[in-house]
């Protein structure tokens, strides 16, 4: 038998029947919501303002609570799944983020919202790297793996397509908290098929839980997330320097004590392999690209083309859509094509519809935009399907709830990174770019300089002439920025090409490795003891 046969073989597993497919539309309720909420939030804000008064501080910390929570616990809920069993962490997640949202929902004041936000931000880390790692004990046929996969990955895009929808029907007939009461009806079915459907599934010889490993992950992982976002509101003058200099020490004594304990909360041995790490850094700067595209693209369809926030979450569906349908359409695809071609192909398509921004942009280009994200959707849909199952396949089957918390953290990060970066880059560029007619008050001049909404709501306010051309050149400036941050996604883009390229297997049926090598070093210290 030649090796690309014993390769081949080894993929083939037990297919599943119906029971599987349920199983995967249960561990899709999740996603679906945590999508769902990313995008939610934002329609239900002014409402939230008027009831609660937060202050500007708290209205900050009511977004960003969540994925500061959620990007820096993910690492250890994936590997305490590992260890105690992926299943009854997804459970305790579903219990614990349904109890949450309700209290989300009815709360008082702006300081019981945020903490239930961190309430959300903990619990949602425990479904994320479940859901996925959860896929490869229910499938385990690669190419019913791959097809699952697929429909996983395109429930993100549903939910992101869903989001504006859901959240302009809600707010319009039902009060602020109907966004959190959502995750009630969705998780309810969840907690009572998936003990039913889903099978549970852990490390056999987990070894023991590393308190100081934990307390190193979140001493690494909170203070690069906040100093983040830190960067992206007041910029260098901020504490985010100091932030990532602490992150970064804390780091390099988690890897330290990753590399010398015998029971690791993080494998590293992971990153060695580069289907692995190349993937999680095509997650990583490909999401950067997405979420930056949408940042700029549904200000431009509100402040500057006009529409409204449902009418541009709709304008928006049609290249989430096309992400679901080549997500889906590239199954059959990938079992012929290289992950080495295929994945530099698409992001090479997700260039293009940057490129198309940047030479199209224009006040009333409302069809290049749309056509220019469905370009872009494909390519993205293509490469995270390919990215996501070599994550799965390339990871040690009892390591698969870390491997998926790298790969969740890397969408979390890059989700930050695309809002942070690509939004600051933005809004550098307006306010150099901003040149305002002469004649406007001091107040107006600073709330247009300050943000595109602002600028908006003072040429409102103006009318008039002295009005129309505040609007045309906040608009021109605004643009001239997309333009700029266009070019420099398309480069992110191209980056991940070159490392799609450079790192993924060649071949179309890479081997994973079935047991890690601390597992071997543990069942061989126990056969041969002393």
């Amino acid at each position: 038998m030649t090796r690309v046969e014993q390769g081949a073989r080894a993929h083939v597993g037990e297919r599943v029947g119906w029971r599987g497919w349920a199983a995967l539309a249960v561990l899709m309720l999740p996603v679906l919501l945590v999508s769902v909420d990313n995008t939610v939030l934002s329609f239900a804000l002014p409402q939230i303002a008027l009831q609660l008064e937060p202050t500007s501080a708290q209205q900050l910390w009511i977004i960003d609570a969540y994925p500061l929570v959620l990007a820096s616990l993910l690492v250890t809920m994936g590997s305490l799944g590992d260890r105690f069993g992926r299943r009854r962490m997804l459970l305790i997640g579903a219990s614990g983020f349904g109890v949450v949202s309700i209290a989300a929902a009815f709360a008082p004041t702006a300081g019981v919202l945020i903490a239930a936000r961190v309430g959300l931000g903990l619990f949602g880390a425990m479904l994320m790297p479940s859901t996925l790692s959860l896929l490869r004990t229910v499938f385990r046929d690669r190419e019913q793996r791959r097809l699952a996969i697929a429909i996983w990955a395109s429930g993100f895009s549903a939910g992101m397509a869903l989001g504006p929808i859901v959240g302009g029907l809600l707010l319009e007939h039902f009060p602020w908290g109907s966004v959190f009461l959502l995750a009630v009806p969705v998780l309810i079915p969840l907690l009572v098929f998936a003990p039913m459907l889903v099978t549970e599934s852990c490390d056999p010889n987990p070894g023991r839980v590393d308190l100081p490993s934990i307390a190193l992950s979140l001493g690494t992982m909170v203070p690069i997330v906040f100093g983040i976002k830190s960067l992206a509101v007041v910029g260098f003058t901020g504490p985010a320097l100091p932030l990532f200099a602490v992150g970064l020490a804390v780091g390099a004594l988690f890897v330290r004590r990753q590399r010398r304990t015998p029971d690791p909360l993080l494998d590293l041995a992971l990153f060695r392999q580069g289907n692995f790490s190349g993937a999680v850094i095509v997650n990583l700067l490909s999401v950067i690209g997405l979420v930056g595209f949408l940042y700029f693209a549904a200000q431009h369809l509100q402040l500057i083309v006009g529409l409204s926030p449902f009418d541009a979450g709709l304008a928006l569906v049609p290249g989430l859509m096309m992400m679901i349908v080549a997500g889906l359409a590239v199954v059959p695809v990938a079992r012929r094509v290289s992950p080495r071609l295929l994945v530099p192909a698409a992001l090479a398509l997700s260039v293009g519809g940057y490129l198309l921004v940047a030479t199209t942009t224009s006040a009333d280009s409302l069809l290049p935009l749309t056509l220019a994200f469905m370009v872009l959707g494909t390519g993205f849909g293509i490469a995270q399907t390919v990215s996501n199952e070599l994550v799965l396949t390339s990871a040690p089957s009892d390591k698969t709830g870390a491997a998926s918390a790298v790969s969740e953290t890397a969408y979390e990060l890059g989700a930050v990174l695309g809002t942070s970066v690509m939004g600051g880059i933005l809004t550098a560029m307006y306010r150099f770019g901003l040149d305002m007619p002469a004649g406007l008050p001091a107040e107006v001049r600073g709330a247009a300089r300050e943000t595109l909404a602002g600028a908006m709501a003072a040429a409102d306010g103006l009318g008039g002439p002295l009005g129309e051309a505040l609007r045309t050149a906040s608009a021109h400036a605004f643009d001239t920025g997309v333009v700029v941050t266009s070019i420099i996604g398309a480069l992110l883009l191209v980056i991940a090409a070159v490392v799609a390229a450079a790192s993924l297997g060649g071949a179309t049926f890479p081997a994973p490795p079935q047991e890690s090598p601390h597992h071997v070093a543990r069942r061989q210290t126990s056969r041969h003891p002393g």
